[in-house]
């Protein structure tokens, strides 16, 4: 239908249906058969027709005016539309698990916001998988890939995970020097359903699976850490949730010949993921954009 009120227009604007062919690379039949078929579907007569002139009935120069500011308006949507989707603007929703989102996500937001004065962000942070589509979420960080083939991701940081404890602690606790030495220690542990809790260990010639154990458990990593550095046990974590830690000498990483992780042949690194278009809105692409050059910068070398 939008298509034949702006062949409609043209045949108007020029006067004749075999200029309006010229013009739109059609046969004059063809225009003619398009101005029957809308008549048709309007239920009038839009032109007089003679073999020398077009001239608009009373009921087409009524269509025309309408016409007219149709287009006008759906021309002003297309451009409004299409100059929002190059500058960034608008909120941004955005889920975070909880350590990583206060330690490395919201120190950064009033940078990106300044330099996109006309964004808002919201953040939540959470440590359950959100489901992005029926909560209404822009953005989610999370660990490991999505297995959902309608999420798209980038990834932001390779994560590993360290073995750490305070150097007081190791002092007054049973030598720390293979991984099985772990079942004299007092474990900080993630919450799990699991009633036995395994921690996974690889040194490229041995792979091993121990059993732990420990009196403080949590949903989240940030008060493990917290307890470790207190003196309260040995923490397995995110390498950049210690690494500040581990080089001012509150925390010391063990067994660092061995690869570490809570889970077997887990991938740990941390993805932005989004769903909907891989072409996703200004607002939401500047955001990944400023997020995966910010968080390229976190050095942890030690």
């Amino acid at each position: 239908m939008f298509n034949l009120i702006k062949i409609f227009l043209k045949v108007v604007e020029v006067g004749s249906f075999s200029k309006t062919g010229q013009i739109l690379n059609m046969a004059p039949s063809s225009i003619a058969r398009n101005i029957d078929q809308l008549e048709k579907e309007l239920c009038v007569t839009l032109f007089h027709r003679t073999t020398r002139q077009l001239t608009l009935t009373d009921e087409g120069q009524d269509f025309y005016q309408g016409a007219t500011e149709l287009i006008h308006n759906a021309d002003d949507l297309f451009n409004q539309t299409k100059k929002q989707n190059q500058h960034p603007q608008g909120t941004i929703r955005i889920s975070v698990f909880e350590s990583f989102g206060r330690q490395w996500i919201s120190p950064l937001l009033p940078k990106f916001l300044a330099q996109y004065p006309e964004v808002k962000v919201e953040i939540e942070l959470e440590n359950r998988m959100v489901d992005i589509n029926s909560e209404n979420i822009d953005l989610g960080i999370r660990i490991g890939r999505p297995v959902d083939s309608g999420l798209h991701a980038r990834m932001l940081l390779p994560n590993q995970t360290w073995l750490c404890a305070s150097p007081t602690y190791l002092a007054n606790s049973e030598p720390l020097n293979c991984p099985h030495d772990l079942e004299n220690h007092n474990c900080l542990l993630l919450n799990n359903d699991r009633q036995k809790v395994y921690w996974y260990f690889n040194n490229g010639k041995q792979c091993l699976r121990v059993s732990v154990a420990g009196n403080i458990t949590s949903k989240g990593g940030t008060p493990l850490v917290e307890a470790a550095v207190a003196h309260g046990g040995v923490v397995l974590m995110s390498n950049w949730m210690m690494v500040d830690l581990v080089k001012e000498g509150k925390l010391i990483r063990c067994l660092p010949n061995w690869h570490s992780s809570m889970h077997e042949g887990s991938s740990g690194e941390i993805y932005a993921v989004y769903s909907g278009s891989k072409f996703p809105r200004p607002a939401l692409r500047a955001f990944i954009d400023f997020l995966v050059a910010e968080i390229n910068n976190i050095d942890l070398s030690l």
